[in-house]
């Protein structure tokens, strides 16, 4: 990422469509944000990609899942099955968690599966770094973070699916309706007629 991104990241708190990023290079970007000071929310994070076949992924997390305190598991590490548990758990590796800095850095973090309100209305971005289509060749198998979520026990995949679905519909209507008023807008502008005294008055203030 630029320098110039990572400044204007910091002014606000960003909106970034998780979609066809890689998981470890988006987070890792992510996690230098959050430390620089940014406040990032991450949404659609079910639809992020990971390198490697399904296959390989399930192999890796049932490695993670036998990973436990033997003497009682449920003094942790907890294994979360939700996509945006997941990304947020993949950041939290990346930042020192332990320490204030770390901890504040976690807290302006916020992941999401589908897009919730108020962030619908909301820019979202992307980062150019992390893609699948610029970082990964194509012939590489890749899987979807939601399927390997969906595989070990997360229950929503079809719920966020139908909200998704009613979303862009929602979405593609706003942006019909945006699209011709700038139109009208464009087309009123071109056909206004002004008059000479109008037009010097116009041009005395720089128009």
């Amino acid at each position: 990422m630029s320098s110039y991104q990572s400044k204007a990241m910091q002014k606000r708190a960003i909106v970034v469509d998780c979609k066809g990023h890689l998981l470890g290079r988006l987070c890792s970007i992510i996690a230098k944000e959050l430390l620089n000071g940014s406040a990032v929310v991450l949404v659609r994070c079910e639809d992020t990609n990971m390198s490697g076949s399904l296959y390989r992924a399930k192999l890796k997390y049932a490695a993670f899942k036998r990973k436990r305190t033997n003497s009682n598991p449920r003094h942790g590490p907890f294994h979360e099955r939700a996509p945006a548990k997941i990304m947020w758990r993949t950041i939290r590796g990346m930042v020192p968690h332990k320490t204030p800095r770390g901890a504040a850095a976690l807290d302006r973090l916020k992941c999401f599966e589908g897009i919730p309100h108020p962030y619908d209305r909301k820019k979202r971005m992307v980062i150019p770094a992390a893609l699948k289509v610029l970082r990964l060749r194509p012939e590489r198998r890749f899987c979807k973070l939601g399927d390997l979520s969906s595989a070990y026990g997360w229950k929503h995949q079809a719920l966020v699916g139908k909200l998704e679905a009613a979303r862009k519909v929602k979405s593609d209507a706003f942006f019909k309706k945006k699209s011709a008023a700038q139109k009208a807008l464009k087309e009123a502008t071109k056909s206004a007629k002004v008059s000479a005294e109008d037009a010097k008055i116009l041009e005395a203030a720089g128009f």
